[in-house]
């Protein structure tokens, strides 16, 4: 009897002393370490909250091109080469299938299923409509207009948007002219948006294609 009891005693102090290694978790402040009375350093533990972490809508690679090509392929698609919208525009910068064929391409399968050749078309498509803009860009460049600061990036990404000719339009009205894409997306917003890039090494080329 008394080593049964012995035992079971035995099994319930080895449960209860497992069982205070584990502790609620508790998201706080806790002090690492002190440095003296009144200093220290604070150590915050993994937080189950979506919101106590920063989230960042697009990668950032800086004002060089690379960085311009990331941040429009992100606010077009997130960067997916494959996705289609509810209007058949397709790819990483949603190409419609009549541009396509303006720079030179009329297979839209093959183009969504090639990242090589969807970057080399949007590289073509700013080739193609800096040379349509440049005496926009020489003009406008640096100016303030409806309260933008126009730039030669910011005029290329428009045009990516909504065509040369909205951004024509656009200066025209001196910007007073509200130019949209089909989901309200405006040549106003890619101005300010698209700012400020390098694309300087973007040759100004007629009829551009690949």
């Amino acid at each position: 009897m008394i080593q049964k009891s012995i035992f079971y005693t035995s099994i319930l102090l080895i449960v209860v002393f497992i069982s205070s290694g584990f502790k609620p978790y508790d998201n706080q402040i806790d002090k690492w370490f002190d440095l003296d009375n009144t200093d220290e350093a604070l150590y915050i533990f993994p937080s189950q909250k979506n919101t106590d972490y920063t989230y960042l809508n697009a990668p950032f690679k800086g004002k060089f091109f690379v960085g311009y090509k990331e941040a429009i392929g992100f606010k077009e698609s997130q960067n997916k080469y494959r996705k289609v919208n509810t209007l058949g525009y397709m790819g990483k910068y949603q190409f419609g299938a009549e541009t396509l064929k303006s720079i030179g391409i009329s297979d839209s399968l093959h183009f969504l299923n090639n990242p090589r050749l969807q970057e080399k078309a949007f590289v073509t498509l700013l080739s193609r409509n800096k040379f349509i803009l440049q005496d926009y860009i020489n003009k406008y460049e640096g100016k303030v207009i409806s309260n933008i600061k126009i730039t030669e990036s910011g005029i290329l990404a428009a045009a990516h948007l909504g065509g040369a000719g909205s951004v024509i339009k656009f200066f025209k009205s001196n910007g007073e002219r509200r130019v949209k894409d089909e989901y309200g997306t405006s040549v106003r917003s890619y101005l300010k948006e698209f700012a400020g890039y390098e694309t300087k090494n973007i040759p100004a080329i007629k009829n551009a294609k690949i």
